[in-house]
């Protein structure tokens, strides 16, 4: 079963780059007789501190898994399963727990985060001005759907973060409620946990919310990526936002400057 919506905030989300990686690797239980012979699964993405894997075996968060490639091996916990009726079915996240190498270090090393534009075509652009802008009150808009999570910011190169919360999330967009707001037009990374899920994007500010949150867009999502925030949107459609909250744009004093 998947954690809690309400879990715990998983703080420095975007340390670490994570890669989009299929390697397969074999686990097995540590400390659990009776419970079978070595499984076979492949990863989804690969990080420095663990790893997203599908296999067609059942595991629950707090498993403690040995994971082995080749001759490389480290012990991992589960922290996140997928719901087996989910679309994410198979699917679950582990954390190494040993100090030393994870069986993916070399292929880490070698190998660089990619992102997809998440609009892909100018019909799908035109339709996102459209839903998003504010000129047609009338217009049908992409669905918009309230969320209680943790976003990460990160501007200036990685030198600056900014940490908010998630209120309302659609496919090309999100509304981020942050003490410290960046002015309209900054680009910045961003990093959203939902539902436990953890999904990479890069944004960009598209107006204030009264001075106590901002309208992004979302440019380009981390490759990989995608069937999570399709997920997290499919858990959120009991809950239709039909729009964000209609508000001008004001530049004032304490916006954070973008440079």
């Amino acid at each position: 079963m998947e954690n809690s919506p309400n879990a715990a905030p998983v703080t420095s989300l975007l340390a670490g780059k994570v890669v989009h990686l299929a390697l397969p690797v074999r686990w097995s239980f540590v400390g659990q007789e009776g419970r079978g012979h070595a499984e076979m699964a492949c990863t989804y993405d690969v990080h420095a501190r663990g790893a997203r894997l599908l296999s067609a075996r059942q595991v629950h968060p707090g498993d403690l898994l040995l994971v082995e490639r080749g001759r490389s091996k480290s012990v991992c916990q589960v922290v996140w399963a997928a719901d087996a009726a989910s679309s994410l079915r198979g699917q679950f996240t582990v954390r190494c727990v040993d100090e030393g190498r994870t069986p993916w270090d070399d292929e880490l090393r070698h190998m660089e985060e990619q992102y997809q534009p998440v609009i892909l075509d100018g019909l799908q652009r035109r339709a996102w001005a459209r839903g998003f802008g504010r000129g047609d009150q009338n217009r049908r808009r992409r669905p918009r759907f309230f969320v209680e999570g943790e976003a990460e910011v990160e501007v200036n190169d990685r030198r600056r973060f900014v940490e908010g919360k998630v209120e309302q999330i659609s496919e090309f967009g999100a509304r981020i409620a942050a003490t410290d707001l960046l002015r309209p037009g900054t680009d910045f990374h961003l990093m959203l946990n939902l539902f436990d899920i953890s999904v990479a994007l890069k944004a960009k500010v598209k107006y204030l919310v009264d001075n106590l949150g901002m309208g992004v867009e979302f440019q380009e999502i981390r490759l990989g990526d995608r069937p999570l925030l399709n997920h997290v949107l499919s858990r959120l459609r009991t809950r239709p936002v039909e729009e964000f909250a209609p508000v001008e744009v004001e530049v004032v004093p304490r916006l954070a400057a973008a440079g």
